[in-house]
């Protein structure tokens, strides 16, 4: 059984108090595959360290990775009580260690007030992101199983947009 928590929509709010180090990683990922076993490595010493590991699968999860803005793969960030680092060290276990043993976090910059995962701005993000992976969902759907032409369901969305700004308009 692994050690890693896994998180998404409903519990991500858990990193929010105490001390966490969340990688962002999707299963298709080559650079995540790579450090997965060093991941689950570090997981089984989080008792020690005092700090708990997660995960956040970015296919899965859209809105949290457009939450914590995650624009590259793996995303590792640092939590404490809600303030949030990100992670730019080398992915071993001995720097991963390290950097919570020897307190390294404390030298980063924290991520900016608005920028932070539990900001008001980064809540609209999550938003947009999850908005995005529903339209692709009508996409799959329109092309997939009723098997619209790509470019028909590419002129139902701009109509439908060109209708909402219309009545937005008026």
């Amino acid at each position: 059984r692994s050690s890693v928590r896994v998180l998404c929509g409903s519990n991500w709010s858990l990193v929010l108090q105490g001390q966490w180090m969340l990688e962002f990683y999707a299963p298709w990922c080559p650079a995540c595959q790579q450090i997965e076993a060093t991941w689950e490595s570090f997981a089984k010493e989080s008792e020690r360290l005092g700090i708990t590991v997660g995960k956040v699968d970015v296919t899965q999860e859209p809105g949290l990775s457009g939450r914590f803005f995650v624009t590259t793969l793996p995303t590792i960030y640092h939590a404490n009580d809600g303030v949030f680092r990100r992670y730019r060290g080398s992915r071993t276990l001995e720097d991963l260690q390290g950097y919570i043993l020897e307190r390294k976090w404390e030298a980063v910059e924290p991520v900016a007030g608005w920028k932070s995962p539990s900001s008001i701005m980064m809540h609209g993000m999550a938003g947009l992101f999850h908005f995005s992976g529903w339209i692709r969902q009508i996409h799959n759907y329109l092309t997939g199983t009723l098997g619209v032409h790509i470019w028909v369901s590419y002129a139902i969305f701009i109509l439908a947009t060109l209708l909402i700004g219309l009545v937005l308009g008026l």
